[in-house]
């Protein structure tokens, strides 16, 4: 009862009853299902008794009791009675001897009770019960349970229940914030009450058809029933049997603002049973489809249900053909829920491999392309075959077969498929005649549609690749860039080869851009370019532009968030990335095994002009491992495919740098000047292949004992510059490490540190330690961090690093000093925790590490 206290109107009427109870007043208490009218009555009754007023519920009681008793009419759910009884409440209105209080639903409407509610309304405007506010929601709350529920619940019960007093009731006592079932089965009772008709309507609501006035017409129109007092007795045309049914609907008090509550909503999908509610969403969505309309909100309802006929099959297939651009997911359940409902899979193939490829599930869309590929011409038509061929292109692309990509593209033979195979050419070792290739004519008539975005943006991506062959690559670069800005609009609706954001970060890699590949990369990840089957290369590529930085952590973070991918490219780009990694924390048993990973996706993926960035740190790696056999015949493939480009130079460089690297690291001099000869060629040329071989000749230098402070600072910061920050750290580093001039190495450590990202260390006089007790960083080995009980900074750089197990050579690399001055380091910290051998000092080192103490 406490909540029809909670409304004003109602206060004010029974203070009313209480101050003048015979007063012949009439009321009307008008609101849907669950608002409160038979609460309000009962207040009002119990007022009228406390004044000693007999109240009774039926016009006839009334009459007998005339003359002989005051007495109180009050009446509930008026909507349900008679033509009759009606008639006689209307008269003993009018008569005015006896108060008259009467609730109805507002639906229906029989033109008795609006006789009765005419008169009842000449005295005063019938009240009307609105549902509760949030507050008076928490105080009807507070009421039922004793004590006020927290905000959580308060916002759980509003919400769900839109503030209908019954509802409210119903989920006063749910544990936590969260809807039981239970309390969804409280409504069983008024869904089966529900009209046929009415429950026909709302679940048209509950699935998303409530507000399509010529939808519902075809649902229920000529299908209702003209029972008394039912939602369709009006008759009339279907405009007004739905408005009829929308009304009684409403007076359910299951429906707000136009839609079911939460909680109706629930209750309906759970208590209506499935093949009804399966039933009145296939109804719905072949009406829609007839109309032209869209279908797929309709079809998600009926996945996995089972609905099968032709009609069911060519819903889902429009519902597949909606979802595709954004949802290609979801298009594929949509496809199979068609051939599962008896759709032809010669009319699916095409669109469904399709939207497979484009979720990223290239063996389904392999197959599924094949097959309408390889289907007889009287069961395929002519651009199903072209749509699966252009299927089929994409896919191998994926998997690093690109010579059979451009293979098909060429027969697809439009615009874009033309353009593709361009490329695909290139980069297999096709140099073509001319900028902007064009491959010949195909077996089949050409398609000479208009150039859409796609064809566009697949002709720059060809122009732009072209270009590269030849000068530095900056008109390349921009060229690319524009064809990726040119397609991210589309979003996830191309399939695509490749990315041109993909290529274009690659290129400018191979320039010594890396802030050009990241923008470009980043603007390709927001737009979702490619859709989930680009993601992955996309997040590869922005992990190889941090490696190229030196910023490990961002980059094996995209690493990680890029996951694990089955398709051969971004395996191979993925293991690349994992031996980057490793070799630039100079952990050697991490190398090792990201080498062991790598091998199955050299394997797998044969050599294009795209992976060279791979490449370059597997020779690097198998030089460090011993293992360079293992990697050769696809490093002749590279130096075959080059030369059959004319050995390009922004595409060779990156191979000639890495090239270096790999036979210093092999102790093979000879290797190493053929590469620094070959770089020679091109710098004065290119500035980055300028800054490269700068960098390199001074690499050899360094190795022979030669170390020019100037030139090599120069060559570190210019390698800085072009973004390739790890390499100039360690470049002036090892240079630092092996000059025998203290100034110098003083001089090329700072320059290491702040191209690292490290503030350069205080210079303190060497005062007249011997040179062997000095640190190389420029502190005494006595330096006033130094503590008796305890290490200093250094100290515990260099115990971090031995406890992960890295041999004096390898810490020294990392941390920029020589192996001497580490095994000075490990004698002093021996000394310092009182030990008697390495092995004593590794164990005490490793307990200090576990407890976080120096």
């Amino acid at each position: 009862m406490v909540h029809a206290l909670l409304d004003p109107a109602i206060r004010r009427l029974c203070e009313a009853i209480a101050a003048d109870p015979r007063s012949p007043r009439h009321v009307g208490i008008v609101a849907p299902g669950g608002h409160g009218k038979t609460a309000v009555l009962a207040e009002a009754t119990a007022a009228y008794r406390r004044s000693g007023l007999l109240v009774v519920g039926t016009a006839e009681a009334v009459i007998d009791l005339a003359g002989r008793e005051p007495a109180a009419l009050v009446v509930d759910d008026a909507q349900r009675l008679g033509e009759p009884q009606l008639d006689e409440l209307r008269l003993l209105a009018e008569a005015g001897q006896v108060p008259v209080i009467v609730a109805y639903r507002p639906w229906p409407r029989p033109p008795a009770l609006a006789r009765l509610v005419d008169v009842l309304g000449r005295a005063a405007p019938p009240i009307v019960l609105a549902p509760l506010d949030r507050d008076r929601t928490a105080r009807l709350l507070t009421a039922i349970r004793g004590t006020r529920p927290p905000d959580e619940l308060v916002d759980l019960v509003h919400t769900q229940t839109g503030g209908v007093p019954r509802f409210v009731e119903r989920l006063a006592t749910v544990p936590g914030c969260s809807v039981p079932d239970q309390a969804v089965l409280a409504f069983r009772d008024d869904i089966a009450e529900l009209d046929d008709d009415v429950q026909r309507f709302l679940l048209a609501v509950e699935a998303g058809a409530g507000r399509h006035i010529e939808l519902l017409g075809g649902l229920l129109g000529g299908l209702l029933g003209g029972g008394s007092g039912g939602a369709g007795s009006s008759g009339g045309t279907d405009h007004d049997v739905v408005a009829a049914v929308m009304a009684a609907a409403r007076a359910t008090g299951l429906i707000g603002d136009g839609t079911l509550l939460p909680i109706g909503r629930r209750a309906i999908a759970t208590l209506v049973p499935t093949e009804r509610r399966v039933a009145v969403r296939q109804r719905l969505a072949e009406l829609q489809l007839d109309a032209g309309g869209p279908v797929l909100g309709l079809a998600r309802g009926l996945l996995d249900t089972g609905v099968a006929g032709a009609g069911m099959a060519t819903v889902f297939r429009a519902a597949a053909v909606e979802a595709a651009p954004e949802r290609p997911d979801l298009a594929v359940r949509c496809y199979a829920a068609a051939a599962a409902a008896g759709g032809r899979s010669a009319e699916l193939g095409a669109g469904w491999a399709d939207a497979a490829a484009r979720s990223g599930d290239l063996d389904v869309a392999l197959r599924l392309a094949d097959q309408v590929i390889a289907a007889p011409a009287t069961e395929v038509s002519r651009a199903d075959r072209v749509a699966a061929v252009k299927v089929a292109a994409a896919a191998l692309a994926h998997r690093g077969e690109l010579g059979r990509s451009a293979e098909l593209y060429r027969w697809a033979g439009t615009r874009a498929a033309l353009s593709f195979a361009a490329t695909a050419l290139i980069a297999t070792g096709h140099r073509p005649d001319r900028p902007r290739p064009e491959p010949e004519q195909p077996d089949h008539e050409r398609s000479d549609g208009p150039p859409t975005m796609l064809a566009s943006a697949a002709a720059l991506l060809a122009d732009g690749v072209a270009r590269s062959l030849d000068g530095s690559g900056a008109d390349a670069l921009a060229t690319l860039v524009r064809a990726a800005t040119l397609l991210e609009p589309a979003g996830t609706a191309v399939l695509l080869p490749d990315s041109p954001a993909a290529v274009a970060a690659i290129v400018a890699l191979h320039r010594g851009e890396p802030a050009i590949a990241e923008s470009v990369l980043e603007r390709a990840t927001d737009a979702r370019l490619g859709g989930p089957l680009l993601a992955t290369r996309h997040l590869l590529l922005l992990a190889w532009t941090h490696l190229a930085r030196g910023r490990t952590v961002e980059a094996a973070a995209l690493l990680h968030r890029a996951g694990g991918s089955g398709q051969p490219r971004d395996a191979l780009f993925a293991a690349g990335l994992e031996v980057g990694l490793a070799r630039r924390a100079g952990d050697l048993p991490a190398l090792a095994a990201a080498w062991r990973r790598a091998a199955e996706a050299i394997v797998r993926h044969p050599v294009d002009l795209f992976v060279l960035l791979p490449l370059g740190e597997f020779a690097i790696a198998a030089a460090r491992l011993g293992d360079r056999a293992r990697l050769e015949p696809r490093m002749a493939e590279t130096r075959a495919l080059l030369a059959a480009l004319g050995d390009p130079p922004l595409w060779a460089n990156h191979l000639h740098w890495s090239g270096v690297h790999a036979a210093i690291v092999a102790e093979e001099p000879a290797g190493a000047a053929e590469h620094v000869a070959a770089l020679a060629e091109g710098a004065p040329h290119d500035h980055y292949c300028a800054l490269l071989h700068a960098a390199a000749r001074c690499w050899v230098d360094v190795l022979d004992g030669r170390v020019d402070p100037d030139a090599v600072e120069d060559a570190a910061r210019g390698l800085h510059g072009a973004g390739l920050c790890w390499d100039a750290a360690r470049l002036a580093g090892q240079a630092a490490i092996r000059t025998q001039d203290r100034r110098a190495m003083v001089r090329l450590l700072d320059c290491a540190r702040l191209l690292q990202g490290r503030e350069a260390r205080p210079q303190r006089p060497a005062a007249s330690r011997p040179a062997q007790d000095t640190d190389p960083v420029g502190q005494p080995a006595d330096a006033a961090d130094d503590q008796d009980a305890g290490l200093s900074a250094r100290e515990l750089e260099v115990a971090g690093l031995a406890v992960d197990g890295l041999t004096y050579k390898e810490i020294g690399g990392r941390l920029f000093i020589s192996a001497k001055t580490v095994e000075h380091h490990m004698a002093r910290m021996r000394r310092k925790l009182g030990c008697d051998s390495r092995s004593e000092l590794l164990a005490r080192l490793r307990r200090l590490a576990t407890v976080g103490q120096p």
